[in-house]
């Protein structure tokens, strides 16, 4: 007897449990237009709230404040974008499963010279990019492919990047 009610609340408790499941909002396909500077037309320099109505989709958003981890931002972790809000720039890792208006992640060095020109600074693992918004920087894992991108509307004079990216 005692059994059948224990088994009994574990089910009612499990039935309540799932009416709390909510559906995640969708932001559809993301799309990096790199010529434009934005995410699903969602500039860097963005306000936070702009960005979370836009791509309701973020996983988390941290505000802006002298104690925030890199000045704040919105975050789409499980997507491969972060928004650093305060510094005005974009970060798209290798996890990004959208699509980019011109091939960039995953091309090889010196790949993308024929579509950007040469790139205005570059060092052994990164190129930087002027843009008519700003810059694009790519970064290049070990075998030479581009596994990181950065969008900004900021020059490479203002540019502050975050060390934790």
């Amino acid at each position: 007897m005692r059994q059948t009610a224990v088994l009994l609340v574990f089910l009612i408790t499990g039935v309540a449990a799932s009416a709390q499941l909510k559906v995640k909002p969708d932001c559809g396909v993301l799309t990096v237009d790199v010529f434009k500077g934005w995410i699903n037309e969602t500039k860097p320099n963005a306000d936070p709230e702009q960005i979370k109505t836009k791509l309701p989709c973020f996983t988390f958003s941290e505000k802006e404040a002298p104690s925030s981890t890199c000045g704040g931002g919105v975050y789409l972790d499980d997507k491969g974008v972060r928004f650093y809000t305060q510094r005005d720039y974009i970060v798209i890792n290798e996890k990004f499963k959208g699509k980019f208006t011109a091939p960039v992640m995953g091309v090889k060095k010196g790949g993308l010279f024929t579509r950007f020109g040469n790139p205005k600074l570059k060092d052994a693992n990164w190129e930087a990019y002027q843009m008519a918004y700003g810059i694009m920087i790519v970064y290049y894992n070990a075998k030479g492919v581009v596994n990181k991108v950065i969008i900004s509307t900021k020059t490479t004079d203002d540019i502050d990047l975050c060390t934790t990216n």
